[in-house]
Parts: structure tokens; C-alpha cells; sequence
């Protein structure tokens, strides 16, 4: 019996993701900067504190890519940058 994929909307996928994303680096989230349907699910960036500092201004950061399958299922996950919070310019280096 082929069971039909659950239909995920983007705010859903991106709360599934990032409780996936937390039970694994058990890092704090600070929230989601991106949500891209793909052909097996989703693909959502996750921005998290990687290392806390006083001030909280030089807090790490890191931003991670999390796949999940149209069921909410985790396919992978990977961190793609790491950079301090007050780095003007978050994105992705050329």
C-alpha cells in the first residue's frame, strides 16, 4: 500500500526543520532565513548560536541547510557558514 507524502506548507517545514536541527546540535536557534520547496521535500537555512560571548553582540553564529522529505522527515543537514554576529554581511562568501 503506497502511503500518500503528507503535504507540508513552508512555515510548517521550516518548524520541522529547525526541531530536527535543534534535537541533533542541541544549539539555540535564533530563526529561519530561507525556505525552498525542492523535488524531495524542502530545503530551509537555520541561523543558530554556535558560541555565546559577552557582549551577546560577538555571539557566533552559524547557518545551516536542512533537507527534509515531504513528510517532515530529516535527509540531511550541514553547516555552511560560521560568523559572528555582528558581521555586516552574513552571506555566503564567493
Amino acid at each position: 500500500m503506497n502511503k500518500e507524502p503528507t503535504s507540508l506548507s513552508a512555515g510548517d517545514a521550516a518548524s520541522v526543520a529547525v526541531r530536527h536541527l535543534t534535537e541533533l546540535t542541541t544549539r539555540e536557534p535564533v530563526g529561519v532565513t530561507s525556505v525552498s520547496p525542492t523535488d524531495e521535500g524542502w530545503l530551509v537555512e537555520v541561523e543558530v548560536i554556535e558560541d555565546r560571548r559577552i557582549p551577546a553582540s560577538a555571539d557566533m553564529l552559524g547557518l545551516y541547510e536542512v533537507e527534509i522529505d515531504l513528510d517532515g522527515q530529516l535527509l540531511s543537514y550541514s553547516r555552511t557558514r560560521r560568523y559572528a554576529r555582528g558581521a555586516s554581511d552574513p552571506g555566503r562568501e564567493p
